[in-house]
């Protein structure tokens, strides 16, 4: 049990801590808020929309993503596709049909050119296409970050099933062959 000297110790520096705090005058919040705060609201929410638009599209971000080396060999399939068909694909022997070059593009142009060339290959109802990312030697960084960021966005692009690092003769560790889905 408490000492009761202790409670009107306790009572006592409560009193003194509330000193100078009035009352409120009802026991409601107050819900209504003033026009100029909801027009800093909507403002504030129409900018944060465009901001993030900006950074994704159709599912692709500009956020950091894994850094590769220019020298380093990619190689994805989604689940389902045959060990065979990747077999090929890595060595050259399914044929491209289409190409993308990125050099010189921003992270920005490069994520919105490849977004774009996926879509239209898979509507020209293209098997397999080739990007090439470059390895970043003439940029003046060590960091491949258009090879790094296509790495990431194919992954998440509809219709990818596979890419892989080129043969040399179409670019090497500076290129993709991507295997698509095909448009029913």
């Amino acid at each position: 049990m408490k000492d009761p000297n202790e409670n009107k110790n306790e009572e006592q520096s409560f009193l003194d801590a509330m000193q100078g705090v009035s009352r409120h005058k009802h026991d409601k919040a107050d819900t209504k808020s003033t026009t100029s705060k909801n027009k800093l609201n909507t403002l504030y929410r129409r900018q944060a929309a465009t901001l993030e638009e900006e950074k994704v599209i159709d599912g692709l971000s500009d956020e950091a993503v894994n850094l590769v080396e220019s020298s380093e060999e990619l190689l994805f399939a989604n689940p389902g596709v045959q060990l065979r068909v990747l077999k090929k694909l890595k060595q050259g022997h399914i044929p491209w049909e289409q190409g993308l070059d990125l050099h010189g593009y921003t992270i920005d142009q490069a994520r919105d050119q490849l977004s774009r060339f996926v879509f239209d290959a898979r509507r020209n109802k293209c098997r397999c296409i080739i990007v090439i990312h470059g390895k970043a030697h003439s940029s003046g960084s060590d960091q491949a970050m258009i090879k790094s960021y296509v790495n990431e966005w194919l992954k998440r692009l509809t219709g990818v099933l596979a890419f892989c690092s080129a043969q040399a003769k179409d670019g090497g560790t500076g290129a993709l062959y991507v295997l698509l889905k095909r448009e029913k």
